[in-house]
């Protein structure tokens, strides 16, 4: 789905532009200013020029951020990972499994002590709570996979994978490891300043989609229960 989403973005894109160059061509606007004047017979490229060129230009530089932005990001993300993994290692994962028991049975009553969905999880909202989105999503795969099992309905999402998929949404961030990184690579004069508003914010949200979800299971559960009644 994304997918095409994207290629009629891109299509849409080119096609607005080419439209706009042809009218642009067909209907020249003659400049009104010495200023303006003088940018006119200024010798500029198709780049510059057309829509189209503008485009492409855009896509290419967006690409070449895009790289700058990834090197940026790599020695914090490798120094976030070797530390989750020294962690998973050392076993500190399953002791904070035990120590946040009482809070996922609450939130995951039908998923069992000690299950592999646990430990993933945990590591995949530690994750986040580091900022560390990237190294999340596999953590939070691997945590839907587990979930599956689990679930008797294989067609159905449960309400533990629905509750999960809340909780890494919403992510409780307590240091927003990559986004510093990012304004820092950017050139920001003070790339921790977010770190007080981002904690604000997704702990709200979390709290938020937290009541929704457990509100809207609440009535499921009570429909189904007059139902089979």
């Amino acid at each position: 789905m994304l997918n095409h989403i994207w290629f009629w973005m891109i299509i849409a894109s080119l096609f607005i532009a080419g439209i706009n160059d042809i009218r642009n061509s067909s209907n020249p606007v003659k400049p009104d200013t010495t200023e303006e004047v003088a940018k006119a017979e200024k010798k500029e490229s198709l780049n510059e020029k057309t829509y189209l060129g503008k485009v492409t230009s855009g896509a290419i530089n967006a690409a070449e951020l895009g790289v700058k932005i990834a090197i940026g990001l790599i020695g914090v993300m490798a120094m976030w990972l070797g530390i989750m993994k020294v962690a998973e290692e050392a076993g500190m994962i399953k002791k904070l499994g035990h120590l946040v028991r009482p809070i996922t049975k609450r939130l995951f009553p039908s998923i069992p002590e000690d299950h592999p969905a646990i430990g993933s999880m945990i590591m995949n909202i530690a994750a986040n709570m580091l900022g560390l989105s990237n190294a999340a999503t596999p953590l939070g795969l691997k945590a839907m996979e587990e979930l599956q099992k689990l679930n008797p309905e294989k067609d159905t999402a449960s309400n533990d994978m629905i509750t999960f998929l809340v909780i890494n949404t919403s992510a409780i961030t307590l240091i927003p490891a990559s986004a510093i990184a990012i304004r820092a690579s950017l050139g920001s004069a003070s790339p921790q300043a977010i770190i007080v508003p981002a904690i604000m914010s997704a702990t709200v949200a979390t709290i938020v989609g937290l009541i929704v979800v457990k509100t809207l299971h609440h009535f499921n559960a009570k429909k189904i229960e007059k139902k089979n009644s």
